[in-house]
């Protein structure tokens, strides 16, 4: 006899809640930390490729090890994993509460990634057991997505609260007793599970894809601070090459791949894996700018810029269930196309912003970008793992957050070279312009080049401060409105992928019934928690 569905019922909520608590945990660092960044710049004499490591110390092990992680829940259990996770975000936050250097709150931070790599796939994969029916499953993807984007959104006001009345460090405070909370209470809630299909770790696979991320943000933070001709910098970019197609080599030829390339075989998981690299790049990229360009120009306290950040976090998590309940109706491709077109708009809106542009000013186009991703953003993920059977919802899931924090990696990398090289490139123009000397400009610049662009905050000129501080805002502002053009083509590109990918196919089977040959059922006869299904493109994007 099959579960009984009130237990069936229960056994699904507190999964989900579980679920939802894991991803909000795993994504909290994220505006928590990007919000601080001035805060942090200062406290610790930081450059801005530091705080770009600040970011991509997060980022990089997630984006590394999200796959292997997918695959240790397979073989070991999810419910382990999903516990293990919380327990290195708690040693994260325990690290970065106790930072006296930018070094150590990068091994927090990378500590934290860690974690989050363990939470994000096992978060879904524990969604899709406990939910096997593809159509039911958007509904529950919908609601961890919200979890997901109220970490967002929460985030920067806890920041600017504890930023106002207490040392920056107390922002990794509340992850601590959320996590081992968390981890106790899933003990006794979840149930363990396993891929039904046998799985073995693929270390060959993990040590290639971590040399092709690293050596590829690497390369990119470094040759934005200093030259891409340097040694280093090709060497990096020329390692990750070589490991990426060593990566493809062996996954294609391996016994157990942690990522089978042959889930690329279909276009929806195709088309969404590739667009969330593409978005994430652009929204995270924009976060890091956004945070430097509150703090830096319009000299706003961390609760000032976090009550900002929420115009674009509050939006998605407000969608959140809405959305799960309209990809009933309509399809993903128009949902993520007319998503991201939206939030293309929305930045290129915000390219005439200026050191005076006023909150109301701000408001409605942060508010506009973030109606676009909440509309985006949960299709993308219940496309992707709604996409591939059953039995491999929890590698498409891993693999799609995988490229989701490879574009999150790059987004601040490549966004910060951009904002740095441009700002530096203008510098000169604008102190000459402010009427300062050519000493005082050459100091000026020195100091740029050598710690970054907040150095000139700390200079000691005298009356000549208030001219180079407003030189340095044009500077930045010429550096945001190249960085908002970028993202924004970046979202369009995004948007025409999407619309180009997701498209309905000529030999896909008409909406209601699927052949059984294909093993698949019809939308009127349920199958049970333990019966392995496989979910189509036509099962699901009807």
């Amino acid at each position: 006899m099959g579960e009984p569905r009130e237990e069936r019922r229960d056994r699904r909520t507190a999964t989900l809640v579980m679920a939802c608590l894991g991803v909000f945990v795993g994504y909290f660092p994220v505006t928590t930390v990007a919000v601080s960044l001035p805060v942090i710049q200062q406290a610790l004499d930081a450059s801005t490729a530091d705080l770009s490591w600040v970011s991509d110390a997060f980022v990089l092990p997630v984006a590394a090890l999200i796959l292997t992680a997918g695959v240790f829940g397979d073989v070991h259990g999810r419910k382990k994993v999903f516990q293990t996770g919380l327990a290195f975000c708690a040693l994260g936050a325990a690290v970065g509460l106790s930072a006296q250097s930018v070094e150590m709150v990068w091994i927090g931070q990378a500590l934290a990634g860690v974690g989050a790599a363990a939470l994000l796939p096992m978060t879904l994969a524990l969604i899709s057991h406990a939910v096997p029916d593809p159509r039911e499953r958007g509904k529950y993807i919908g609601l961890w997505t919200t979890s997901m984007m109220g970490s967002l959104a929460v985030g920067p006001i806890v920041a600017g609260v504890i930023v106002e009345h207490a040392a920056w460090r107390w922002i990794y405070l509340l992850p601590l007793p959320l996590s081992l909370v968390t981890m106790v209470v899933a003990a006794f809630v979840l149930t363990e599970s396993r891929s039904p299909v046998e799985r073995k770790l693929d270390w060959p696979g993990q040590i290639t894809a971590t040399l092709a991320i690293v050596a590829l943000v690497y390369g990119v933070i470094e040759g934005g601070a200093t030259s891409f001709a340097a040694a280093r910098v090709v060497a990096a970019l020329v390692v990750a090459v070589c490991s990426a197609v060593a990566f493809v080599l062996i996954e294609r030829r391996g016994p157990s791949p942690m990522l089978d390339l042959s889930l690329f075989r279909s276009p929806a998981f195709t088309g969404s894996t590739l667009v969330v690299m593409i978005s994430f790049l652009g929204l995270l990229g924009f976060f890091f700018v956004l945070s430097l360009y509150l703090g830096m120009v319009q000299q706003l306290s961390t609760l000032e810029a976090g009550l900002r950040l929420l115009m674009t976090t509050a939006p998605p998590m407000i969608l959140g269930t809405a959305v799960g309940r309209l990809m009933r109706h309509l399809s993903p491709r128009t949902l993520i196309t007319g998503g991201l077109a939206l939030t293309a708009v929305a930045l290129f809106s915000l390219m005439n912003v200026g050191a005076d542009t006023s909150f109301a000013s701000l408001a409605w186009r942060l508010a506009l970008l973030g109606l676009g991703l909440g509309l985006a953003f949960p299709c993308i993920t219940a496309t992707a793992v709604s996409s591939v059977p059953h039995h491999q919802a929890a590698m498409a899931a891993a693999g799609n957050n995988a490229f989701r924090q490879v574009g999150g990696a790059l987004g601040p990398a490549i966004l910060g070279a951009l904002l740095t090289g441009k700002a530096v490139a203008a510098l000169p123009g604008h102190l000459a312009a402010a009427g300062l000397t050519d000493a005082t400009s050459r100091r000026i610049q020195d100091a740029v080049e050598a710690d970054g662009l907040g150095a000139v905050a700390t200079l000691p000129l005298g009356r000549d401060t208030a001219p180079a501080l407003h030189a340095l805002s044009r500077s930045f502002l010429d550096g945001l409105q190249l960085c908002l053009l970028v993202s924004g083509i970046i979202m369009l590109f995004g948007a025409a992928l999407a619309a180009w990918l997701l498209r309905p196919r000529a030999d896909t089977p008409p909406a209601g019934r699927i052949t059984a040959q294909r093993g698949e059922r019809t939308p009127t006869t349920p199958t049970t928690p333990t019966t392995p299904t496989t979910a189509t493109p036509a099962a699901d994007f009807r």
